[in-house]
């Protein structure tokens, strides 16, 4: 199968361009072929979203807001298909998929209910007979660069609130995983959204991303992915006085305190850790754990980790499915013999697998180190895989410390029974998210995902938090008393 482009409600079949080959992580077979997209293609889609947009943000909101109700209504119905799909081009077992499909239908829901609000603010006006408030406008084009590792959840955290707010969008999806992309696209043809809102372009990061960012048209560019490369888009996009939005890396903890309950507390390091691989960005990395229960927990983790099911995505018994792709596998195997050569002691795992039945796939088996110091940089740097380190600590302070000893910020988590500890985590963990007796992941949408440090530059995606990105504010004054009224000079105050 070879996916198409969709510009201005239109499939743009085009047999003189490049494609690469959509690979299962799981065993290698072909999934589609995907075209590798240039400038001039960029150019076409901005064009028709930057005509498209000027109609779209005259359509009440409520109105637009219909078109994400059936959206959420088309994808619950090819829920299941979706997953599929996902698991095939991702990896990740059907469970989770499963998971994010019903993210992206609970997103729908979530931002057609802000069309009958997108809130603004009246005011009282320091002068008679005088009007004040605000409200949200829409920008215009939006550029949208999206992840392998969340295909649909993270594109629906994007599109919907630019859908609400009036604006027109561009989307290029990573090319690991772009048949989640297609379907979406023939989702948003379904339910009718008009030409030229929803545009999906096909490409490299390099070329289409380069040109997207570059575009004098794209007014915000809405990005997940490496904080290097978050680095390098703010750079270019900065230049230009776009509007930029980052998501990116994370190191995240779980911090296990003596009071602990600690059957509770590997269960949710195992579902942060090695949950998709480990290849999330709020995926536990680190366990920051207390010295008098250290033992113990590394001892039922080990237990734990042991059974664990590893294989195709698509078999619903398996807990762990493939990496992404060889390069992946070489990064997170890399690490090991970094963490060795300094020190580390490591407990389990550590190893491609590459005979049968994980010879044709990408599989790394959960891997654990102990006697990890938290300046190490397999403490300290994103490896995004299934590997986890085990830092001692002796204190509640220490743990804080150490949790904070790196650039991310994004999500952390401490289990203790202890509320009084509780509060003062939630106010000292410098992360964007902070969980308590639960692990690192499992963000919903309703409210602000992201981080701070290295993690991000201060927007956040879902939420109502989420329209920010996507909107300006405008403020209006109307003056009814006939006569020229100056603010700052003509009152008693």
């Amino acid at each position: 199968m070879k996916l198409m482009n969709y510009v201005n409600g239109h499939w743009q079949d085009k047999p003189d361009a490049k494609y690469t080959a959509v690979l299962n992580p799981a065993n290698g077979e072909e999934l589609a072929q995907v075209p590798l997209s240039t400038a001039k293609e960029v150019d076409d889609a901005v064009l028709a979203a930057k005509a498209a947009q000027k109609k779209w943000a005259k359509v009440p909101a409520p109105k637009r807001a219909d078109y994400l109700y059936e959206i959420g209504r088309l994808m619950k119905q090819k829920k299941e298909e979706l997953a599929q799909v996902l698991t095939k081009e991702m990896g990740k077992v059907i469970e989770e998929a499963r998971g994010e499909v019903q993210e992206g239908i609970d997103m729908a829901y979530y931002m057609a209910g802000e069309g009958r609000r997108l809130f603004g603010e009246t005011t009282p006006s320091e002068l008679a007979d005088k009007f004040a408030m605000s409200v949200r406008a829409p920008i215009g084009v939006v550029g949208l660069i999206t992840p392998w590792n969340f295909p649909v959840a993270i594109a629906t955290w994007k599109s919907f609130p630019a859908i609400v707010a009036g604006n027109a969008f561009i989307w290029k999806p990573a090319t690991e995983t772009p048949m989640m992309a297609y379907e979406m696209a023939k989702i948003f043809e379904e339910a009718g959204l008009p030409p030229g809102v929803a545009n999906v372009v096909f490409g490299s990061g390099s070329e289409v991303g380069t040109a997207m960012i570059e575009h004098p048209d794209v007014k915000v560019i809405s990005f997940t992915g490496s904080t290097e490369t978050g680095r390098k888009v703010a750079e270019a996009g900065g230049r230009n006085l776009k509007k930029i939005s980052l998501e990116m890396g994370g190191k995240n903890a779980v911090i296990v305190m003596e009071d602990a309950n600690l059957e509770l507390a590997v269960e949710g390091i195992l579902w942060s850790a090695f949950g998709t691989a480990g290849q999330r960005c709020t995926a536990c990395s680190r366990v920051i754990v207390h010295k008098d229960v250290k033992e113990a927990l590394q001892n039922l983790l080990l237990e734990k980790t042991s059974v664990l099911t590893i294989g195709d995505g698509l078999d619903e018994s398996v807990k762990v499915g493939p990496v992404i792709n060889k390069g992946a596998l070489e990064k997170i195997h890399s690490y090991i013999g970094i963490g060795q050569e300094e020190g580390a002691t490591l407990l389990t795992g550590g190893k491609i697998l590459e005979e049968a039945p994980h010879d044709k796939g990408h599989y790394y088996a959960p891997t654990i180190f102990t006697d990890v110091a938290p300046d190490m940089r397999i403490a300290q740097e994103e490896i995004f895989g299934p590997v986890i380190s085990i830092i001692e600590v002796g204190s509640f302070e220490e743990a804080i410390e150490v949790n904070n000893s790196v650039i991310y910020g994004l999500s952390s988590s401490i289990y203790t029974a202890d509320v009084n500890r509780v509060f003062k985590a939630q106010r000292d963990l410098d992360t964007g998210i902070v969980y308590v007796n639960a692990g690192t992941t499992g963000a919903e949408i309703h409210l602000p995902f992201g981080g701070t440090k290295g993690t991000g530059n201060g927007h956040r995606d879902s939420g109502v938090a989420a329209l920010d990105v996507f909107t300006e504010w405008k403020s209006v004054y109307v003056d009814f008393s006939g006569k020229l009224q100056r603010a700052q000079i003509d009152n008693d105050i």
